[in-house]
């Protein structure tokens, strides 16, 4: 099961939904540091994984929760994976956050999306709470100044960066909902997955 990309988002900059080319891409990352790959183990190693992913899914959350700590331990930090995140959010909130997890020092983003993912019901759906706020003082928590939060948050080259990504992978990949990951840019899975169905996936291309 996954959720499925929301409207909400769509709608808030049509003029996004022409996406960017890959050499679009591929100049933004290079031009803006805050768009470069983000990523865990060796770039050498055999089996690359991308994820895309949602900051307000919940079976992102779950799996973040329950399997990648198995998968850092023993496919990643052992050099058999190459693990690469990929911004996928299903709305504006999904949205803000990456734009904030991105706008943090590179070597701060996995602890930072993590801690996120496992705080979903405080930060993001919990009752009478103003989502903005909470990933204000989340990030503050990551070093990250008030001034340099609303400014990262107003930035339109930023969020529109991370939609015509996102664009991209629904054109591309046909990605519409998350989790979905792609192992060496040849098999995609658009659904949770237990330890035990990642490691069959990585041991089949090793």
């Amino acid at each position: 099961m996954l959720m499925k990309r929301r409207t909400l988002l769509a709608s808030a900059a049509p003029a996004l939904l022409l996406g960017a080319g890959v050499a679009s891409v591929a100049h933004a990352q290079a031009s803006d540091p805050r768009l470069a790959i983000r990523a865990l183990g060796n770039p050498s190693a055999k089996v690359h994984v991308e994820e895309w992913f949602s900051l307000t899914c919940t079976h992102c959350a779950r799996f973040a929760e329950e399997v990648f700590p198995e998968i850092r331990s023993k496919l990643i930090d052992t050099g058999k994976v190459y693990y690469i995140f990929r911004d996928f959010p299903l709305d504006q909130v999904a949205l803000s956050a990456a734009m904030i997890a991105r706008a943090l020092p590179g070597e701060r983003y996995e602890a930072f999306v993590l801690a996120l993912l496992a705080s979903q019901d405080r930060w993001a759906f919990g009752k009478d709470v103003n989502p903005q706020e909470e990933l204000r003082k989340m990030a503050a928590l990551a070093g990250m100044s008030a001034d340099q939060f609303q400014q990262t948050l107003a930035d339109d080259k930023l969020r529109h960066a991370i939609m015509d990504e996102e664009d991209r992978a629904q054109a591309q990949y046909k990605i519409d909902g998350t989790p979905t990951f792609r192992f060496n840019d040849k098999e995609q899975v658009s659904q949770e997955l237990t330890y035990e169905q990642f490691a069959q996936k990585v041991a089949s291309l090793s």
